[in-house]
This record gives structure tokens, sequence and C-alpha cells, in this order.
């Protein structure tokens, strides 16, 4: 069922264009706490995340396995649950092709590359090179594939993520004659 609705939300040429409906005070404020209640969770999840790592004697394959093995319990049940009849009918691989494996490929490596970053740097770093590469995403989309438009938030939001992280690594030097109390 899931699938179906998301196959459903694919823009087709033939699929009537949706009726734009008013944003209600109330779904605005359920949509921003959705938002903020997202961010602090991926916030102590990469906290946490860090902590392990770092204070385990385990390696970082062990400790994707372990966690994998939760993901694969999780998105199981989640898969039965939503679509159990249709993965009976016509197998759980439904639907995949070249373009859909190597999106698996390709989250699987970056998983991976995500545990690096944090077993030898900081979850704050890795927070910063998410968003640069939203950034050079972004701009990929806009020059290559030419499908973004970008507006005056996105401009701003780019700059405050590129001075910030340019002032998370400067480090200021001491001056040459400091005052002594």
């Amino acid at each position: 069922m899931a699938f179906a609705v998301k196959y459903e939300m694919w823009p087709s040429e033939s699929a009537p264009a949706p009726e734009k409906e008013a944003l209600s005070t109330g779904s605005q404020f359920v949509g921003v706490t959705a938002v903020l209640v997202a961010c602090c969770s991926s916030g102590f999840a990469g906290v946490y995340f860090e902590k392990i790592l770092k204070e385990s004697k385990q390696s970082v394959w062990v400790r994707n396995i372990q966690l994998g093995m939760f993901g694969l319990v999780f998105g199981l049940f989640g898969m039965l649950a939503y679509d159990g009849e249709r993965v009976k009918e016509s197998g759980m691989f439904q639907g995949y092709n070249s373009v859909t494996w190597t999106v698996v490929a390709l989250q699987a490596l970056g998983g991976l590359v995500i545990a690096a970053v944090i077993k030898y740097a900081d979850n704050i770093l890795k927070g910063f090179a998410t968003s640069l590469s939203i950034i050079l995403s972004t701009l990929i989309s806009y020059f290559w594939l030419q499908d973004f438009d970008p507006t005056g938030v996105f401009f701003l939001g780019a700059i405050l993520v590129i001075v910030a992280t340019f002032l998370y690594g400067y480090e200021s030097k001491p001056s040459p004659n400091p005052s002594r109390a």
C-alpha cells in the first residue's frame, strides 16, 4: 500500500495536477513540531552513536552490523505490516531496477563513510559535511540537471552553513603582546 502511494505521487503527464490547499495554522504547527522533534532526535542519535563508537573496543564494522540488525528487524516489520500481501504475491524486490540498486548501494556506502567519519572525527564535523553536501547537491541540480530554482532563503541558508563551517575550523592566534594583569 505504501508503495502504491509513493508510485501515485510520482509526477506524470497524464495525472491531473493536485489542487493546492491553504495551510492552516494547525498544520504549520504540526510541521514545525515534527521538524524540531526530528532534529533533536537526530542530534541525540548522532551524539550517542559517536559515544558508542569511541568508547567501544568493537570495530566500526561490527557496530554497523549490530545497528543494521536493528534496522533490518524494524524494516521487515514495517514492510510486512504495510505491504505484506504484495510481498507474498510479487516478492520483496518487486519493481527494483538498476537505478534502485544504485541508490541502495550508495546509501550503504554513505552509511559506512559516516561511521568512519564519526569514529575518527566527531558528530559536529559530520553535520557540517552533510550540510555542505546538501548545498553541493542543490548546486548540481541547478546547473547540471536544471530542475532547481534557488530562492533567497536557500542562499541565506547556504551562506550561513559556509560561514559556520569556516568559523568552526578557525583557530584564533594569540596576540604577540598579551596584556598582563
